[in-house]
């Protein structure tokens, strides 16, 4: 059994090369070859863009692949969405299409659009969404550079954001969202009717989703002596409860937690002022739930 996997080439492939990393895959790519290796002999990968993905996956020309949840919806494309990932190219969040017009603009809602020219790359999306509203405009595809086509070039644009970032340094003001997309593991549907893919494909979801899971977290274990630990815990938060146990001398536990990465420059001189001793903070790779 060879599973054909789509790797997003572009913005999301070094965050989906160290998820996978993460996961326990070891991605090689190489800046001549669209064919990365993998340590897994039951996978097979390919780059391709992920505005092209769906099509591949939906097609057969792959069994499964990594897209936006945007790009799904532009095309329409009849496949199985095995699992949500939400990571993206600077965080670990979802990202948003936007309707931004200039900052000197009246436009005020999309109602405002009316016989205007929108410049964007996800034109279906934007289509439906104006059909949704009930406004006829035109829709032009971009092939990028969008921010600078206002006010010349177009009325408003549709664009992806992160933090809205570039959008203020060009001197653009959202209106409205108009989807909000993250990362899918999507899979062809013969494909998912195949035992053994759906079962490689299910064990690659479990996996991934312990990577996401794991992110922006650490391991904390630390001693403390029995007497203290009621204030050591007041400090301590956790997934659910820490785990504790017992050292070889009876006056003295040991407890291990997960808590949020932030959080630790915080709470270590805290535990520190409560008893603890011996604190170690440790990376993880996965938390599967």
């Amino acid at each position: 059994m060879r599973l054909k996997l789509g790797i997003p080439k572009g913005s999301l492939q070094d965050a989906t090369v160290d998820l996978f990393r993460r996961a326990g895959f070891n991605i090689s790519v190489s800046n001549r070859s669209y064919f990365p290796g993998i340590d897994d002999p039951e996978i097979e990968c390919m780059l391709i863009r992920a505005q092209e993905m769906a099509r591949y996956v939906e097609d057969g020309v792959l069994d499964a692949g990594l897209t936006g949840l945007d790009w799904v919806r532009e095309v329409d494309a009849d496949v199985v969405e095995v699992t949500d990932l939400v990571y993206a190219r600077q965080s670990f969040g979802k990202v948003r299409w936007v309707l931004a017009v200039p900052e000197s603009s009246p436009v005020q809602s999309v109602k405002d659009l009316e016989g205007k020219i929108i410049a964007t790359e996800l034109v279906g999306a934007t289509e439906r969404y104006l059909n949704e509203n009930g406004v006829t405009a035109k829709v032009e595809f971009s092939w990028g550079a969008t921010e600078v086509k206002p006010p010349v070039l177009a009325d408003a644009i549709v664009e992806v954001t992160e933090t809205g970032s570039s959008l203020r340094e060009n001197k653009l003001r959202i209106v409205e969202t108009v989807l909000e997309s993250n990362t899918l593991l999507i899979a062809n549907k013969v494909s998912w009717n195949d035992p053994a893919k759906q079962r490689k494909l299910c064990d690659i979801k479990m996996l991934l989703e312990g990577a996401i899971n794991a992110l922006g977290k650490v391991g904390l274990m630390l001693n403390v002596e029995r007497k203290q630990l009621e204030q050591v815990l007041e400090v301590l938060p956790a997934m659910k409860k820490p785990t504790i146990s017992q050292l070889s001398d009876d006056n003295w536990l040991a407890v291990n937690t997960i808590l949020e990465e932030v959080s630790v420059r915080v709470l270590i001189p805290r535990l520190k002022e409560a008893g603890a001793q011996d604190i170690v903070e440790y990376p993880l790779n996965k938390i599967v739930v």
